[in-house]
Protein backbone atom coordinates (compact mmCIF):
# COMPACT_ATOMS: atom_id res chain seq x y z
CA UNK A 1 0.00 0.00 0.00
CA UNK A 2 2.86 2.48 0.97
CA UNK A 3 4.64 1.76 -2.33
CA UNK A 4 1.67 2.41 -4.63
CA UNK A 5 1.24 5.81 -2.98
CA UNK A 6 4.40 6.78 -3.37
CA UNK A 7 4.40 5.59 -7.11
CA UNK A 8 1.25 6.87 -8.14
CA UNK A 9 1.51 10.77 -8.52
CA UNK A 10 5.26 10.34 -10.24
CA UNK A 11 3.32 7.33 -12.74
CA UNK A 12 0.19 10.30 -13.16
CA UNK A 13 2.54 13.38 -13.90
CA UNK A 14 4.93 11.12 -16.26
CA UNK A 15 0.94 10.04 -18.08
CA UNK A 16 -0.04 13.78 -18.02
CA UNK A 17 3.71 14.56 -19.56
CA UNK A 18 3.60 12.16 -22.54
CA UNK A 19 0.24 13.17 -23.28
CA UNK A 20 0.86 17.10 -24.29
CA UNK A 21 0.96 18.04 -27.98
CA UNK A 22 4.35 18.44 -29.21
CA UNK A 23 4.21 21.99 -29.38
CA UNK A 24 3.44 22.69 -25.91
CA UNK A 25 6.97 20.92 -24.74
CA UNK A 26 9.67 23.31 -23.95
CA UNK A 27 12.21 22.00 -26.50
CA UNK A 28 9.47 23.08 -29.45
CA UNK A 29 8.83 26.40 -28.62
CA UNK A 30 12.41 26.96 -28.19
CA UNK A 31 13.53 25.14 -31.96
CA UNK A 32 10.30 26.70 -33.17
CA UNK A 33 10.85 30.54 -31.90
CA UNK A 34 14.50 30.48 -33.31
CA UNK A 35 13.05 30.02 -36.66
CA UNK A 36 10.40 33.00 -36.67
CA UNK A 37 11.13 36.26 -37.86
CA UNK A 38 11.41 38.58 -34.94
CA UNK A 39 8.74 40.76 -35.05
CA UNK A 40 9.84 45.01 -34.81
CA UNK A 41 9.13 46.40 -31.43
CA UNK A 42 6.25 49.41 -32.18
CA UNK A 43 5.56 50.13 -28.18
CA UNK A 44 6.02 53.09 -27.00
CA UNK A 45 8.34 53.71 -23.67
CA UNK A 46 5.95 54.49 -20.82
CA UNK A 47 7.07 55.95 -17.35
CA UNK A 48 4.33 55.90 -14.53
CA UNK A 49 4.73 58.32 -11.62
CA UNK A 50 1.98 58.60 -8.51
CA UNK A 51 2.08 61.16 -6.53
CA UNK A 52 -0.03 61.56 -3.46
CA UNK A 53 -3.80 60.64 -5.21
CA UNK A 54 -2.29 62.06 -9.04
CA UNK A 55 -0.84 59.81 -11.14
CA UNK A 56 1.40 60.87 -14.50
CA UNK A 57 2.23 58.69 -17.17
CA UNK A 58 5.10 60.24 -19.92
CA UNK A 59 4.51 57.98 -23.24
CA UNK A 60 7.18 58.39 -25.76
CA UNK A 61 7.52 56.42 -29.03
CA UNK A 62 11.33 55.59 -30.38
CA UNK A 63 9.76 53.43 -33.16
CA UNK A 64 8.24 54.04 -36.50
CA UNK A 65 4.80 52.73 -36.24
CA UNK A 66 1.96 54.88 -34.29
CA UNK A 67 0.98 53.18 -30.92
CA UNK A 68 -1.97 54.19 -29.34
CA UNK A 69 -1.88 54.11 -25.37
CA UNK A 70 -4.28 54.46 -21.98
CA UNK A 71 -3.47 55.24 -18.27
CA UNK A 72 -5.48 52.48 -16.29
CA UNK A 73 -6.29 53.87 -12.75
CA UNK A 74 -7.32 51.33 -10.12
CA UNK A 75 -7.92 53.21 -6.76
CA UNK A 76 -7.46 51.77 -3.79
CA UNK A 77 -10.41 52.62 -2.07
CA UNK A 78 -13.75 50.66 -2.73
CA UNK A 79 -15.86 53.30 -3.06
CA UNK A 80 -13.31 55.38 -5.12
CA UNK A 81 -14.02 55.09 -8.88
CA UNK A 82 -11.82 53.22 -11.03
CA UNK A 83 -10.83 55.50 -14.28
CA UNK A 84 -9.50 54.96 -17.75
CA UNK A 85 -8.16 57.86 -19.83
CA UNK A 86 -8.91 58.25 -23.13
CA UNK A 87 -6.63 56.79 -26.26
CA UNK A 88 -3.51 59.38 -27.34
CA UNK A 89 -1.82 58.09 -30.44
CA UNK A 90 1.46 58.38 -30.09
CA UNK A 91 3.40 59.09 -33.75
CA UNK A 92 7.25 58.56 -34.26
CA UNK A 93 9.42 60.44 -32.06
CA UNK A 94 6.41 62.11 -29.87
CA UNK A 95 6.14 62.12 -26.23
CA UNK A 96 2.14 62.42 -24.92
CA UNK A 97 1.49 62.79 -20.98
CA UNK A 98 -1.43 61.44 -19.60
CA UNK A 99 -2.82 61.83 -16.23
CA UNK A 100 -5.36 60.68 -13.68
CA UNK A 101 -6.16 60.63 -9.99
CA UNK A 102 -7.89 59.06 -7.03
CA UNK A 103 -10.13 60.86 -4.84
CA UNK A 104 -7.71 59.14 -1.77
CA UNK A 105 -5.09 56.48 -2.30
CA UNK A 106 -4.29 54.98 -5.84
CA UNK A 107 -3.95 51.12 -5.66
CA UNK A 108 -2.58 50.57 -9.41
CA UNK A 109 -1.56 53.00 -12.58
CA UNK A 110 -0.20 50.96 -15.57
CA UNK A 111 -0.70 52.08 -19.45
CA UNK A 112 -1.88 49.60 -21.90
CA UNK A 113 -0.96 50.01 -25.72
CA UNK A 114 -2.38 49.22 -28.84
CA UNK A 115 -1.31 48.79 -32.29
CA UNK A 116 -2.28 51.32 -34.58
Amino acid sequence: MRLFRSVAPVTVAVCLLLSLPYDALPHARAAAGSAAVPEEPSAAECRTSVVGSRVTAYCHNPHAATDRVRLHIECARWWDLDTDSAPADVGPAVTVLLTGRCWKEVGTAWVSHQRV
